[in-house]
């Protein structure tokens, strides 16, 4: 038992030594603190970065109604504006509109917020004090939607210099009207402007104006959209007058936009003119295969329909034409009239055949001649050719009014040279000569492609 006491007491004795010296290391490490942050405010003399308790604020903001522009009831107060162009995220051709991101600068002269330096360094603050001073009323023109970020807090910068100046930044997305010719498309440029104007103050409280000129305008090299090329930016300056309210400072940052060609040539401009090719095709098919001729018009037509179909649902409902249009209609022209070309020649074929049929009954009494055969001529051949065929000779003519057509020939064989006369036929004896080929089909070959050729050299040296 005197054996555990001793042991309990040794414990307690060692707790107690720990314990004072964990104490003796925290007023040591305290003090130090101390001395290290009494170091630190000796070495910093700049006003601006000591602490001021609430009655002794730099700023003064509640000492002044900052509900009332500087210098009021004074000449007006000049706003310099620069602009930084962080992205051009999008062009809506059917919204007439466009989106885009900056870092959108202010610059003024607001006594009311100097304060004493030693050095003359600024104060840099967040979103916070913005709603305590005042600020220019600055919105944009013709503008649809604008947000400024938000992400992880507002994306708003105020600098304050000792002598009063402000630096007011923030950094905004706006979706703005643009008012697009589309009749050059898709062989288009478009201009488009931003357009910045305070909304409270006329010309005469406050002038806003470019900062630096055109200068003051700046884009990241890194810009870039899919369908157009930005070809350059620039900044204008004027005054807008509104009946009820009077002048105001307008300014512009303008952008003129080409755009890209090569996509519609892929995907419009190339399947049209294969289309239209396509097409010429039934011209050299035979007359006679009405399913493949009839069948090859009507899908070239269905497809050109497609096409001015999906390029046009992509596009604003405007009432004038556009130059692709004029592409697609005449292409569409084209293969229209292939189909109807076609139905020219198969009905003079039929009208052909049928006065064909029509001889050949006036003349069935020549069938009663011994060793004669009956053979019909294309109006192509003279009356020479038909006397020198194998020795043939002519028995009957055909009447005045359809000699221009047709020519009916009876040709009689004389029985001593029957046979040489068969061997040089080779069994064409007895056939009907008629041409595969009409004489449209022919024309057509060379007028179809030599005019769509024709078309393309006017239309792209037109819109090109």
């Amino acid at each position: 038992m005197p054996y555990f006491a001793k042991l309990l007491l040794l414990i307690f004795c060692l707790v107690l030594l720990v314990e004072s010296r964990k104490h003796r290391r925290r007023r040591w490490t305290s003090h130090l603190d101390v001395q290290r942050a009494s170091h630190i405010l000796k070495k910093n003399h700049d006003l601006t970065k000591a602490w001021k308790g609430k009655t002794e604020q730099l700023l003064r903001v509640d000492e002044h109604d900052f509900t009332m522009r500087p210098a009021f009831g004074g000449p007006a107060i000049p706003v310099g504006v620069d602009v930084q162009v962080e992205s051009l995220d999008s062009i809506s051709e059917v919204d007439m509109d466009f989106t885009m991101t900056l870092y959108l600068r202010h610059y003024w002269k607001d006594e009311r917020l100097s304060f004493p330096s030693t050095n003359n360094k600024s104060m840099t603050f967040d979103g916070r004090l913005v709603k305590k001073i005042w600020v220019p009323d600055v919105f944009f023109v013709h503008s649809k939607r604008s947000f400024i970020h938000d992400t992880t807090t507002d994306n708003i910068m105020l600098r304050v210099f000792p002598d009063g100046h402000v630096l007011y930044s923030m950094r905004v997305t706006v979706t703005a009207m643009c008012n697009m010719d589309f009749s050059h498309f898709p062989l288009d440029s478009q201009t488009c402007s931003l357009e910045l104007e305070s909304y409270a103050y006329t010309d005469e409280d406050l002038m806003l104006y470019w900062k630096n000129g055109n200068e003051s305008l700046k884009t990241d090299e890194k810009i870039s959209l899919s369908q157009f090329l930005i070809q350059k930016f620039h900044t204008t300056s004027r005054l807008a007058f509104y009946s009820s309210t009077g002048w105001y400072n307008r300014l512009y940052i303008n952008f003129t936009l080409r755009r890209h060609i090569f996509f519609f040539l892929l995907q419009t401009y190339f399947p049209a003119t294969l289309m239209v090719m396509l097409s010429w095709v039934s011209f050299w098919i035979d007359r006679r295969a009405v399913p493949a001729r009839v069948s090859l018009g009507i899908t070239t037509v269905l497809t050109m329909s497609t096409i001015i179909t999906g390029v046009n649902a992509s596009m604003p409902r405007v009432s004038y034409i556009k130059a692709v249009d004029i592409y697609l209609w005449v292409s569409f022209v084209f293969v229209f009239l292939s189909v109807l070309e076609y139905a020219a020649v198969n009905y003079l074929t039929t009208v052909q055949e049928r006065k064909e049929r029509k001889l050949r009954e006036r003349f069935s009494c020549s069938c009663g001649i011994p060793h004669s055969k009956t053979m019909m001529l294309d109006g192509n051949y003279s009356e020479s050719d038909a006397n020198s065929l194998a020795g043939y000779t002519r028995n009957q003519m055909v009447p005045e009014e359809e000699k221009q057509e047709k020519m009916v020939v009876h040709l009689a064989m004389s029985n001593e040279s029957n046979s040489s006369r068969k061997r040089g036929l080779k069994g064409h004896v007895g056939l009907r000569i008629i041409q595969n080929t009409h004489a449209i089909d022919k024309y057509s070959r060379l007028i179809f492609p030599g005019t769509y050729i024709f078309f393309n050299l006017i239309y792209w040296s037109v819109f090109s």
